[in-house]
């Protein structure tokens, strides 16, 4: 089954961020056609997301913020929802760790006329909480890691362990239960870890197609107790599985 086009163009995006990209080693990597993917180029080479070049494309210099506003596109409506969700349990006056990712950032996006003290890598998040009059904002530097525009490394590492926190905010490729949350790179998931030590408690946003799926095989093992933000596409068999192993399952609108 092929992703929905506006799935795939997110993904072909990320893709990009890696440097100039093939055309056939694109249609290998998402099981359609050398043509489909040449469409997809086209459209976004026509709303300035790319530029063609012989045989395949690369990124133009501005589209660190519309790669996110594509992710965020992805399951749009469920993401907004959860971030929605996630920041009703969320109390002025705390301090937060946000990670990286779209839901994330759309998360950190409810946040700004809050007053919270905000730790994170989530670069794409920086233009907006920097301007938020009750926000306190530190960043944690490192290596970037331009596929999620956030930091990692013994850097972030390093200045993540002098602080604390009252929450977590988590994302992931996906969560299994019993494992944790699944990522592609050993360097993500040993932030993620050093993220839930550092905060007394740790909420996973997460949409129902992540619920489950194990693609990738990094992982940050999760907490005795932890919060599930999902929405109401989340199978009620997955709603069991996590409640039943110590998660508390709020389920987005």
């Amino acid at each position: 089954m092929s992703m929905r086009s506006k799935e795939r163009r997110a993904r072909l995006l990320d893709a990009l961020n890696a440097g100039e990209i093939d055309v056939d080693d694109l249609a290998r990597r998402f099981d359609v056609s050398a043509s489909t993917v040449r469409r997809d180029l086209q459209f976004l080479s026509k709303n300035n997301h790319v530029r063609r070049t012989y045989g395949g494309a690369i990124l133009t210099g501005h589209v660190a913020e519309a790669t996110l506003d594509q992710r965020i596109a992805v399951q749009g409506k469920a993401k907004q929802a959860i971030a929605q969700a996630a920041a009703d349990l969320i109390t002025d006056g705390e301090t937060l760790i946000l990670d990286a990712g779209s839901t994330v950032a759309a998360f950190g996006r409810m946040l700004l006329q809050r007053k919270l003290r905000i730790i994170t890598n989530n670069l794409a998040l920086l233009p907006f909480l920097a301007k938020a009059p009750g926000i306190e904002l530190i960043v944690l530097g490192g290596t970037i890691r331009a596929t999620s525009m956030s930091t990692m490394g013994p850097l972030a590492a390093e200045a993540l362990r002098r602080m604390t926190a009252d929450r977590a905010i988590m994302s992931a490729d996906g969560v299994v239960d019993g494992r944790g949350l699944c990522e592609a790179d050993l360097e993500q998931v040993a932030l993620k870890s050093l993220m839930m030590q550092q905060a007394k408690d740790v909420i996973v946003l997460a949409d129902a197609a992540k619920l489950g799926r194990a693609e990738q095989d990094a992982w940050a093992p999760l907490p005795p107790h932890w919060t599930l933000v999902t929405d109401g596409d989340a199978a009620n068999s997955q709603r069991v599985m996590f409640a039943a192993s110590g998660a508390r399952v709020v389920i987005a609108g």
